[in-house]
């Protein structure tokens, strides 16, 4: 599918810099024109780098969607078609010329499972050339359980992750820790905790760059359940489902509350919040309203409910700064006559 680009003012100095380049190198007035098949000697990046220079023009065999390169060969003055991975991607005819065309590889260009080849279609033939499309840079949603230990098998689920590489990221103490991959998918990855892994995060890595965790090994409250509770329940209203599996955030399950109006409930615990600066928690509702959130009776942070999940890291300052985790409030404060709320990845954020 064909799918028409903007190109910026930077950009198109660029291009026809590149293309200036190599039709100043490859055409030779005394030669004769060439009228056979395509031929495609290498492919090179075009364009500014994000220091503002120009990306230098040497050949590689993998390509990145959304950027620029040059094709380069002979008898290209008659194309009619291009393709990367079989995916028909647009061109400018002006950005053509028998030796060189400038393109920009569609960010829809498959690049798992794909044949790995850039095909060239003119009138006068075909031509191949062995190349890879670079998967776009990881996205992690999340792990379960995030409360984990050595040798526990944990789901990542995020996208993109052809050939991951899985490390416990690296710190300001620590080095990067190799975490064993046991399956994935495209979306999906199983790994074997290693040991010492408690308050590290994990971070994916494909060919183009990675993404970490943004919760620590070790730090849930709530992954699917309810970590540490040693008593608690609500004032009114049908209750708590701390294992409800209609919808989650992260993991198979979410905590759901039925509140009605101004209903909500205290749960108690004992955790040393020496080494966190914030509590986490995502939050969806039947309907938008809002809840009050408190921590061992101080005071009030009011949690905005949507009808989607929202992921929210509050501050221990707004919480009263506790140094200890003894009890924690949820009461529904809307003023409209209750909703039903889901609560999820109730934790930690490390200092």
């Amino acid at each position: 599918m064909k799918n028409l680009k903007i190109v910026s003012l930077a950009a198109c100095l660029a291009l026809v810099i590149s293309l200036l380049l190599f039709t100043s190198c490859s055409n030779d007035d005394s030669a004769e024109v060439y009228s056979g098949a395509p031929v495609i000697e290498s492919v090179m990046p075009s364009g500014y780098n994000l220091d503002g220079s120009l990306k230098p023009l040497v050949p590689t065999t993998l390509v990145d969607p959304k950027n620029y390169y040059v094709i380069h060969g002979k008898g290209f003055s008659t194309t009619t078609k291009v393709y990367f991975n079989d995916f028909d991607t647009y061109f400018r005819p002006t950005f053509v010329t028998d030796t060189d065309i400038i393109i920009l590889v569609d960010e829809d260009t498959p690049y798992a499972d794909a044949a790995n080849k850039l095909k060239v279609v003119t009138k006068n033939g075909t031509a191949e050339f062995d190349l890879r499309v670079a998967p776009p840079v990881p996205t992690f949603s999340g792990f379960n359980y995030i409360n984990c230990a050595e040798g526990d098998e944990v789901t990542i689920k995020g996208k993109y992750f052809l050939n991951p590489i899985v490390t416990l990221a690296k710190t300001d103490t620590q080095p990067a820790v190799p975490v064993q991959v046991i399956s994935s998918t495209l979306e999906q990855i199983k790994v074997k905790i290693p040991a010492n892994a408690n308050h590290r995060y994990l971070t994916v890595a494909n060919i183009s760059g990675s993404a970490t965790s943004k919760e620590a090994i070790g730090t849930a409250l709530y992954d699917d359940k309810l970590y540490g509770m040693q008593w608690g329940g609500p004032w009114a209203g049908k209750g708590v489902n701390f294992d409800f599996g209609g919808d989650s955030y992260q993991g198979e399950k979410s905590w759901q509350w039925e509140f009605g109006g101004w209903d909500g409930g205290n749960w108690g615990f004992n955790f040393d919040m020496t080494p966190y600066k914030a509590l986490r928690v995502a939050v969806k509702g039947a309907k938008n309203g809002q809840v009050n959130f408190s921590v061992n009776g101080g005071p009030n942070y009011v949690i905005p409910v949507t009808t989607t999940w929202v992921y929210m890291e509050i501050p221990l300052d707004k919480l009263g700064n506790p140094s200890a985790l003894t009890m924690i409030t949820f009461q529904e404060s809307n003023n409209d006559g209750g909703n039903t709320v889901l609560f999820d990845d109730l934790g930690f954020v490390l200092k």
